[in-house]
């Protein structure tokens, strides 16, 4: 039975080796589990461990064995934002990756960044970790400058990166850009519009708009070029975008969004120029934030898999993948009430 020891000192393993009658290395063979150790023995220093109220070092030990069973994740966000106000999206895949990291027996060190005076990636030179995930919006230019050196490594992985040359994880873009223009048509919609941020640091949208514009072709229907208005928000670039394409008078009955939280200023606009949604327009976003079951009307979405995301982020970390390997987290379809439903068509 363990006594409820709690010392004044630390105990440390002499002390245990002397209660227990065997040598201190004895004492930390035995109790890692070493296989040379008899049964008797270890039992026997268990139970001195117990009297005295000792404990691993488990710090100690990791650092003795050369790995640190911590990987760092660099949540990038944007500058002047603080922690509170960062996309929920990052906030859903930086859980889904702590989770991963839970279940490979690591520990996850987070750390936010957003102005050079606090930019850090050495953490596997300082031994503080094995392996390194960035994350976080990709308009941080400076911050991605910053960590562009480490990319390339094989023991650094990320999600939302502006560079292409490297070992990242990302939504299937192509199958989710299809996914949406597909349930578009279903409910009878045919100009369909894409409105989102095609510039060159946004690889994720850029690829949903040319999958977007591939599925349009393939159906003999016309696409729009990009619809984009700059702003401080995603919301506000969403409803400015939006605004944009109302006043251009350009006919539009669809519009798939780059991602949700442009979608939920979009629905904004729309509502605000006495637009139905969905009877006179459909609206899908992508993202599966759990925000869109709030909105007015709920924002039907292509939703990653975010466990799978953290997963293969948490393993490309750990070099488990090809430096170039590039893996896609598979998305699916969420109904929600931003599109007719098909039987309505």
């Amino acid at each position: 039975m363990i006594k409820d020891i709690t010392p004044a000192y630390r105990v440390t393993s002499f002390e245990v080796a002397e209660r227990a009658g065997v040598n201190q290395s004895t004492v930390s063979r035995a109790l890692s589990g070493d296989s040379s150790i008899t049964e008797r023995t270890r039992e026997k220093v268990r139970a001195a461990a117990d009297e005295l109220g000792y404990r691993v070092d488990s710090r100690a030990a990791r650092l003795r064995s050369g790995k640190t069973r911590t990987i760092a994740i660099v949540v990038i966000t944007r500058p002047g934002v603080g922690a509170t106000e960062i996309n929920p999206f990052h906030y859903n895949l930086l859980g889904s990756t702590c989770a991963a990291i839970s279940e490979m027996g690591y520990q996850a060190l987070v750390s936010f960044q957003s102005e050079p005076g606090h930019f850090d990636g050495d953490f596997i030179e300082t031994r503080q970790a094995d392996g390194i995930v960035l994350l976080g919006t990709s308009t941080n230019d400076l911050a991605w400058e910053y960590h562009r050196a480490i990319l390339g490594r094989p023991h650094v992985a990320s999600w939302g990166s502006p560079y292409l040359d490297h070992q990242r994880v990302d939504s299937d873009n192509r199958q989710g850009a299809h996914m949406a223009v597909e349930r578009l048509l279903q409910a009878g919609h045919r100009n369909i519009v894409y409105i989102g941020d095609t510039r060159t640091s946004q690889n994720q949208f850029r690829e949903r708009y040319v999958s977007y514009d591939e599925k349009m072709r393939e159906r003999n229907l016309e696409s729009s070029p990009p619809i984009f208005v700059d702003a401080e928000t995603r919301l506000e670039q969403g409803r400015l975008s939006a605004a944009s394409l109302i006043a251009s008078s350009r006919p539009f009955d669809g519009i798939f969004c780059s991602c949700d939280a442009m979608a939920l200023g979009v629905l904004e606009a729309l509502r605000d120029h006495g637009i139905n949604v969905p009877d006179e327009v459909g609206v899908i976003g992508f993202d599966g934030l759990g925000g869109g079951v709030y909105s007015n009307p709920p924002l039907t979405t292509i939703e990653p898999d975010f466990r799978l995301a953290g997963v293969l982020l948490a393993e490309a970390a750990l070099g488990q993948r090809e430096a170039q390997d590039r893996r896609r987290a598979p998305v699916k379809l969420v109904e929600r009430a931003s599109v007719r439903p098909v039987e309505q068509s």
